[in-house]
């Protein structure tokens, strides 16, 4: 009975069987109006061309329009109706409008960097395009007076941002896509308590969806009992509604202005390897300190402002650098960067093609999921072509059976073309990363998937002539001698059932 009673409670669970009833009652009123056959296969018929017409001419992703037609085109008397209701792949104009205006409330970086840029022209000219192209489109300048330390574990990723947040004098802004109880996230709740009591204004911001399951309902009122101030952002309500597919796919923490943290892992156990939940768990993050984290500062403003539905005081927060900060030597270029479902410029998979683009000697990457477009796919296989060593680390123990199908289905063109894949053998690898000779990186929370690159809120750090591209570089050599290589022979070997399940998958993947 109690079982019975946490199942029936349980906000995932009531959720979901809202949305079912609600999806019954909708396939339900659609079979009613087939008493007047004729009148609703025609008018059926004619809204599913249109909506053909429209996909065939929208702009969206080849592979996505492909995802919709097909069973468009099967089911011509259902297929128009479901894609009205759940194929939007962009922002309402209600909540697009919601999100600008939170917008107005913090100061734009947009006038910050020129500078900078300039300067990193007269060393690169490769590297001030792709800086300038994230200086426009994602509205966050270049930095100098930076420093970045990669950190290449969840392990010790915990213990930076713990020593930090003990540190911390002013504020603590935390967004992440998951927090879930446990060692990780109570040490740190622990901290962000005794500070707010000294003061310190702390602020948390997590994504419904992703905390779904992990944390109890109203978590945010437990939060704000402890004076810290809380945001869930895109709230679940039992009705169906094609806007929960966009997600804070972000991991941001801030700590007075002057120390920022983002990467793979979230606050979770499993991203320290509490408990292995996928094998070992190997994940990565990116600290900075210095100017930069203002970009970082400001990301999370614009979302909390639109999160927490009222402004507050964000506007007493100078998150420019401030005259009497210390001046951090430069250690070459940062720009962090933001990706967002708010336009149709796909920054995320941009700054992954510059970088693929502008390499000469080797690419090193590391993604849980290699469900890629033809346009990655080809910037990919041409790169090993003209004979750059292209490198690619995936998972070979998944945390999503499905999603890893179509990752190993995508591994036989790549491979042809040249390009090495390696699984890691010891379980899950849940970091993001691109290092480029030694020369260009970016760290952050964009997975090579159509959620990543298309629906989701997402950041990162482009780097140019950081130390901590060497730091990349060593760990992804490192995290090679734990994996196995996947060649031609072995996807022969595979079993037909298993490749057609994958070919299947594939087709669809951009709705998974």
């Amino acid at each position: 009975m109690k079982r019975l009673q946490k199942i029936l409670s349980s906000k995932a669970n009531l959720v979901f069987f809202a949305m079912l009833i609600q999806l019954a009652i909708l396939v339900a009123g659609l079979i009613a109006f087939m008493d007047s056959f004729y009148i609703f296969y025609s008018l059926s018929i004619v809204l599913s061309f249109a909506v053909v017409l429209w996909i065939l001419n929208d702009t969206s992703n080849p592979a996505y329009k492909i995802a919709w037609l097909i069973p468009i085109l099967v089911f011509p008397i259902f297929g128009g109706i479901f894609y009205l209701f759940f194929g939007k792949i962009r922002l309402s104009g209600k909540m697009k409008q919601q999100i600008k205006e939170g917008e107005k409330w913090v100061r734009p970086l947009t006038t910050r960097g020129s500078e900078d840029l300039r300067r990193l022209e007269s060393l690169n000219i490769d590297a001030a395009m792709q800086s300038r192209y994230l200086s426009v489109n994602a509205r966050n300048p270049v930095w100098t007076h930076t420093a970045s330390e990669y950190l290449p574990s969840g392990e010790i990723a915990f213990a930076r941002i713990t020593e930090a947040l003990k540190k911390a004098e002013h504020f603590i802004f935390i967004e992440f896509f998951i927090i879930g109880e446990g060692r990780m996230w109570e040490t740190i709740l622990s901290i962000l308590a005794e500070k707010a009591k000294l003061g310190v204004d702390v602020r948390v911001m997590y994504d419904d969806f992703g905390c779904l399951g992990r944390l109890p309902s109203n978590y945010e009122k437990r939060l704000e009992a402890m004076g810290i101030k809380c945001a869930v952002f895109n709230l679940l309500k039992p009705l169906l509604s094609a806007s929960y597919n966009h997600r804070d796919h972000r991991k941001i923490l801030v700590i007075d202005g002057r120390v920022g943290f983002t990467g793979g892992i979230n606050l979770a156990d499993e991203y320290i390897n509490e408990f292995p939940r996928f094998g070992h768990w190997k994940d990565n993050a990116i600290m900075l300190e210095g100017d930069a984290v203002a970009s970082f500062t400001s990301m999370f403003l614009k979302l909390w402002s639109f999160a927490r539905r009222k402004h507050d005081d964000d506007l007493r927060y100078e998150i420019f650098p401030q005259e009497g900060w210390p001046v951090l030597e430069s250690d070459g270029f940062v720009q962090p960067y933001e990706d967002s479902p708010l336009d149709s410029e796909l920054v995320g998979e941009n700054v992954y093609l510059n970088i693929i683009g502008k390499a000469k000697r080797y690419l090193y990457i590391t993604t849980p999921y290699l469900i890629i477009d033809n346009e990655m796919l080809m910037a990919l296989t041409l790169a090993a072509k003209n004979g750059l060593d292209v490198r690619i680390i995936t998972p070979h123990i998944p945390d999503k059976w499905y999603v890893h199908a179509v990752t190993r289905a995508n591994y036989r063109a790549l491979v042809a073309g040249g390009v090495r894949i390696f699984e890691y053998l010891p379980g899950f690898i849940h970091s993001k990363t691109f290092v480029a000779d030694d020369i260009f990186g970016t760290v952050g929370t964009i997975n090579l998937d159509f959620r990543s690159l298309y629906l989701h809120f997402e950041c990162g750090v482009w780097l140019y002539g950081c130390r901590s591209l060497f730091a990349m570089r060593d760990d992804f050599l490192a995290t090679l001698g734990k994996c196995q290589e996947v060649t031609i022979a072995e996807l022969d070997a595979i079993k037909i059932h298993r490749k057609v399940a994958g070919w299947l998958l594939k087709v669809f993947s951009p709705l998974l």
